[in-house]
């Protein structure tokens, strides 16, 4: 089962903060990462990326899912 982080309403750079520690807790499967702005979508994927994840976003409303995933 994967991981759920909830960031929504957190000012950056916090979710991406959440994000890194638990990509980096998890090491691999998936993890994810629930936002509310297109800032911290591409902050998100940014780090994700960095650490070698593969990323799929899905918009739900207000929300943006963001599935990582390695």
């Amino acid at each position: 089962m994967a991981e759920t982080i909830d960031a929504c309403g957190l000012s950056c750079p916090q979710p991406v903060i959440l994000t890194r520690q638990a990509l980096q807790k998890a090491g691999s499967g998936e993890v994810r990462v629930l936002v509310d702005t297109v800032t911290q979508v591409h902050n998100c994927t940014r780090a994700a990326e960095k650490l070698g994840w593969q990323v799929a976003v899905e918009q739900q409303g207000d929300i943006y899912e963001l599935k990582f995933r390695k």
